[in-house]
């Protein structure tokens, strides 16, 4: 089984035994981010950091490789399911789908982004900030479709998760692929991750954003989750949560014995075939 997949399990449990009136009220997923919950708006894009060949996709309904980076479903198309939407969250730039399929789930990540623009530059994919762009291109076209009060209700009860940070470390300031690391240290990089971070959660927010989920990179997920837990004082009628998934992938790779796992089968990106 995936990793991603495994994690995606642990989701689906954790929101089952949420009260069923909460879940009730989530209207939509909304996703930003990087590979670990692109579902294909990579296929879009001149880059090289696509996944939309075998032997992605392999697990998928009809072994299709749709531009998941891994060989089934994500995390974020367990959590879709989990709250009685689609099994699945489609990518806003996919042709096969439209702003009806958009209306209960949405995904804008892009595999190989980060919380800093100069991460996205690497390899020349979707910046966060063009993620935010496309979100507000949906906005418009979900109000067409819809009508604007209930377009509305659907960006307010929506849960939005948001994947990244690990790319601004791996791909950017250790790799040396930008003048990062020559700019600001470990520690002071942190900051400046964390500050992009929280604007852009108020920058949701004033979009409409309520619910949030974050997932970050370790070197900065103490900074990260203060920050978000300050963050939901600072926003009235937000509820963010922070998770760090670091420990636990970490924990099965130091001793995948304890899962039942005797080996482990490396593929590329998020991928980890656990056997």
């Amino acid at each position: 089984m995936l990793a991603a997949e495994l994690l995606g399990l642990l989701l689906l449990v954790q929101m089952l035994l949420w009260p069923a009136a909460v879940r009730a009220r989530v209207t939509a997923l909304i996703v930003f981010g990087d590979s670990t919950v692109d579902t294909g708006n990579n296929n879009a894009v001149p880059t090289v950091v696509r996944s939309n060949f075998p032997p992605y996709g392999r697990d998928f309904p009809g072994r299709r490789a749709t531009g998941r980076f891994c060989n089934g479903r994500l995390a974020t198309d367990f959590y879709s399911e989990a709250y009685g939407l689609r099994p699945f969250v489609p990518a806003y730039l996919d042709p096969d789908y439209g702003i009806r399929d958009f209306a209960s789930g949405v995904c804008f990540a892009s595999a190989g982004s980060g919380l800093d623009v100069a991460t996205a530059g690497v390899f020349s994919v979707i910046p966060l900030w063009k993620q935010v762009d496309y979100f507000r291109e949906y906005k418009r076209r979900l109000a067409a479709h819809l009508g604007a009060a209930e377009a509305a209700a659907v960006v307010s009860d929506a849960v939005y998760a948001i994947s990244v940070g690990t790319n601004d470390f791996i791909e950017n300031y250790f790799a040396g692929t930008t003048r990062r690391f020559t700019q600001f240290s470990v520690g002071e990089y942190t900051d400046f991750l964390v500050g992009l971070a929280r604007s852009l959660l108020v920058e949701l927010y004033g979009l409409g954003a309520r619910k949030e989920y974050n997932a970050a990179a370790r070197a900065f997920n103490a900074a990260l989750c203060g920050m978000v837990a300050e963050l939901s004082d600072d926003l009235p009628g937000a509820q963010l949560r922070f998770a760090d998934v670091y420990d636990f992938f970490a924990d099965i790779l130091g001793d995948p014995t304890r899962y039942g796992k005797a080996t482990l089968a490396f593929f590329s990106c998020s991928c980890v075939q656990l056997e």
